[in-house]
């Protein structure tokens, strides 16, 4: 706090988070300058040929890819290259193509009458296509930040900061990171015309590609955010107000608002929309082209609901695909453009690792996504004898096969996560400090400001607020969202929770909850006053090793995996059991987890509990969409016979052996 001037509670989440002093944390969030571009391996080669290549007046083409970072990073280096007079195009490959240089491309190139071609944000990996640059009689130069392989292509040089023989001192700059530090080449050095004229677009791109926003990334996403707020691209100015973004600017809203709009025509359309946007000069245009965007992110947005949709309608045909360990799901034709995100939200909504795959014709192509200690590189690695083409790290991935190795790709992944994980890792929360009601004051929150911008590697701060008793339950927006007051000794403070209804949290006036909250601020009458986001809850007193240990075990059961003899007869319901269960499901709506949270008090095992309402379910008592984990009593049934169940016969049969 006195080395750096920073406030209690913003002290408090640097040293939580491994900062012991303040010369550790202003190499991560104070950075006061970018290091010489000439670290990097390479780049003055880099520079001394296209400069060259400038003075010769030869062609040159920039070579960039369909995604934010590479669209943003080839309107960057192409406009450059244009105000430097060069004779100069770009060429951004459709999804269609596929990620990279490719044969069909560079003989394009090469009928352009190119001499020189520049990639971007790709080319780490393009072996095969810097043979044929070069039988064409065109020069390479290589731009990228993604992992080299054991060898590299051929080229003239390859800037590239994670090769194993570059000795810059920061490594986790993004494809656009890396031109903007091209361009300060080209300038001798100098980062002044680099920042001012493309800042912003490198910070859009740093962002969207989510790379680590400490060091260098930092400074650049916080001195492009000051650009984009006074920004003079037209395109810009029609992204924001499309996106009806509020000043300041966030990495937030570029993360969620302008990113998806530009990825959106890579995947939709096409991504040269992305650039003439960014490239125009008439705000006429800037309108038109913002107008289209905002229509190719409508029909993804429109075609993940149709792909989330179809997969709902399967799970709740097919109830066990959700107690596997790996979640995998394939559909006829779905856009390849989107599957990645589906996957993310399967993965979040199931908290499993997840792979969807899209099924055309002879050919299936699928894009996968984990969390934890499961890697989905390892995961495919193990099952490559069936893929064609396969790529990616430990948290998401893409790959390649024959349709008809689909239901083998399948076992496979069952063999390799029950041989590696008995029992699968789960998504966490992780709380930066417990905070305290008195605690939560405006001043404090805003000297959180200072850590912005937040991002990966440097996520909002997050607190854990125990023991707050539920004082009223209020929805808003006609139930969408549900606001808290909840009581912490003295104080009385309100929680905002977004898109959950007061149904779904199933809590009632008296419970005594535990948070994990976000601060921040907003203007009310025209004052600044404190706000609280809710991000998840639990009731006090919660065994959250208890319950995911219940949870493990009850998806064994569903996979008819042997548990041990003596857990039979703790999850095997009776009678009184079933008969609480089913009249607690008569008050209200819930989920699994919320139904548990409400019947803590009866000491209610979690894997009986998801037993009993399989039997509920079995017997056509209740409704149990498990997609949307929403749990419900059928109004009308019928009166049922317990021993009509074969859940509650094989449970029970199991138990009755002890």
């Amino acid at each position: 706090m006195k080395e750096i001037d920073v406030s209690k509670l913003c002290a408090d989440v640097l040293s939580s988070r491994g900062f012991e002093n303040s010369d550790d944390a202003a190499n991560k969030f104070f950075y006061q300058e970018l290091c010489d571009p000439f670290e990097l391996k390479d780049m003055k080669a880099a520079a001394e040929i296209i400069n060259e290549a400038l003075e010769n007046g030869d062609r040159i083409c920039i070579y960039g890819d369909y995604d934010c970072d590479g669209v943003t990073s080839t309107v960057m280096l192409y406009s450059y290259l244009e105000c430097m007079g060069a004779d100069v195009v770009y060429r951004l490959p459709e999804r269609s193509e596929g990620y990279g240089l490719n044969k069909e491309a560079v003989r394009e190139i090469a009928e352009y009458g190119t001499q020189l071609i520049i990639t971007v944000d790709n080319g780490i990996s393009a072996y095969e296509e810097a043979e044929l640059i070069y039988k064409l009689g065109m020069k390479l130069i290589i731009t990228d930040h993604h992992q080299p392989g054991e060898k590299l292509p051929k080229a003239e040089a390859i800037v590239n900061p994670h090769r194993m023989d570059c000795g810059s001192s920061f490594k986790n700059l993004c494809g656009a990171g890396v031109v903007l530090k091209l361009i300060a080449a080209l300038e001798d050095g100098n980062y002044d015309t680099a920042l001012n004229e493309y800042g912003d677009l490198a910070a859009i791109g740093t962002v969207a590609d989510i790379v680590e926003l400490g060091g260098e990334n930092r400074y650049i996403v916080t001195y492009g955010l000051n650009q984009i707020e006074n920004s003079q691209r037209y395109g810009i100015q029609a992204l924001i107000e499309k996106c009806k973004i509020k000043f300041p600017v966030t990495s937030t809203s570029l993360a969620f608002a302008i990113a998806p709009r530009i990825n959106a025509a890579g995947r939709f359309g096409s991504p040269k929309t992305a650039a003439r946007l960014l490239l125009t000069d008439d705000k006429d245009e800037a309108e038109m082209l913002c107008e289209e965007l905002e229509k190719l992110n409508d029909k993804r947005k429109q075609t993940e609901n149709e792909i989330t949709a179809s997969i709902g309608e399967f799970i709740n045909k097919n109830h066990n695909v959700i107690c596997e360990r790996v979640m995998i799901l394939s559909g006829e034709n779905w856009h390849h453009g989107v599957i990645g995100i589906v996957a993310s939200r399967m993965m979040e909504r199931f908290d499993k690792p997840c792979f969807i795959i899209t099924i055309e014709g002879d050919m299936a192509r699928g894009s996968a996504r984990a969390f934890g200690s499961f890697s989905v590189f390892r995961a495919l690695d193990f099952c490559r004898s069936v893929l064609t083409r396969y790529g990616g790290h430990s948290g998401a991935g893409g790959f390649s096969l024959k349709t008809s190795d689909i239901t083998e790709f399948e076992k496979l992944m069952r063999e390799y996560s029950k041989i590696y994980f008995d029992t699968m890792p789960v998504p966490e929360i992780a709380a930066d400090k417990i905070i305290t009601a008195d605690e939560i004051a405006v001043n404090e929150i805003l000297g959180l400001n200072i850590l912005e911008p937040f991002g990966q590697g440097n996520p909002q701060p997050i607190f854990y607020f125990p023991s707050a008793k539920v004082i009223k339950i209020i929805p808003l927006s006609d139930g969408l969202h549900t606001k808290l007051q909840v009581q912490s000794g003295i104080f009385f403070l309100y929680v905002l929770f977004f898109r959950r209804t007061p149904e779904e949290m199933a809590l009632k006036p008296g419970d005594v909850i535990d948070l994990m909250i976000n601060l921040g601020t907003q203007v009310f009458n025209g004052y600044e006053i404190y706000s609280i986001i809710g991000k998840d809850y639990r009731i006090s007193g919660m065994s959250q090793s208890k319950f995911f240990a219940a949870q493990n075990a009850y998806e064994k059961f569903k996979r008819d995996e042997e548990l041990p003899e003596a857990y039979y007869e703790r999850i095997c319901p009776d009678r009184k059991e079933l008969v609480t269960v089913y009249k607690k499901i008569q008050s209200s709506k819930f989920s699994p987890d919320t139904l548990y949270m409400s019947l803590m008090s009866d000491n209610m095992n979690y894997c009986k509990l998801c037993i009993c309402v399989d039997i509920f379910d079995e017997l056509g008592l209740i409704k149990f969409d498990r997609f949307t984990r929403e749990i419900s009593v059928i109004s009308d049934a019928p009166k049922a016979n317990l021993d009509d169940s074969g859940i509650f016969r094989k449970i029970k049969s199991k138990a009755d052996k002890i």
